[in-house]
């Protein structure tokens, strides 16, 4: 059995929707429904009163969902872990969209686990999904 993890990176976000709660809620939303996956409860969420940034994470039955806002750099920070398989969600899309990312990079890393233990050698290095750069 093979768990994924999906690494995000956005730039060039709007400031004002990397502060904005409900924007960072709508695209956990749009990511839980579009890939089917299942919350367990209520996302945790706590914004900055300094800058403005938020984090959140929704614990889901098949692992967490994760971000890290930085409206200060115009930066978000997107991670899912999801313990079965899943196609890859079109987050390039989806933060150009919704926080108006103007580079998005997403990295893929399939972490598998089971009865024998993988050696650090033998892991796979995250895949490069997509990298504006």
């Amino acid at each position: 059995m093979i768990g994924t993890e999906w690494i995000v990176d956005a730039y060039g976000c709007s400031p004002d929707r990397l502060r904005d709660l409900s924007t960072l809620q709508a695209l956990f939303t749009k990511l839980m429904r579009d890939l089917d996956l299942h919350a367990c409860g209520d996302g945790r969420w706590h914004q900055f009163p300094d800058s403005g940034g938020i984090t959140g994470m929704t614990v889901l039955m098949e692992s967490h969902l994760a971000c890290h806002s930085f409206p200060e750099y115009g930066t978000l920070c997107v991670n899912l872990f999801c313990c079965r398989p899943r196609s890859d969600a079109d987050f390039v899309g989806l933060l150009r969209s919704i926080v108006g990312a103007q580079r998005v990079n997403v990295r893929r890393l399939d972490r598998p686990y089971g009865a024998v233990p993988v050696s650090p050698s033998s892991r796979s290095a995250p895949q490069v999904l997509h990298a504006d750069d």
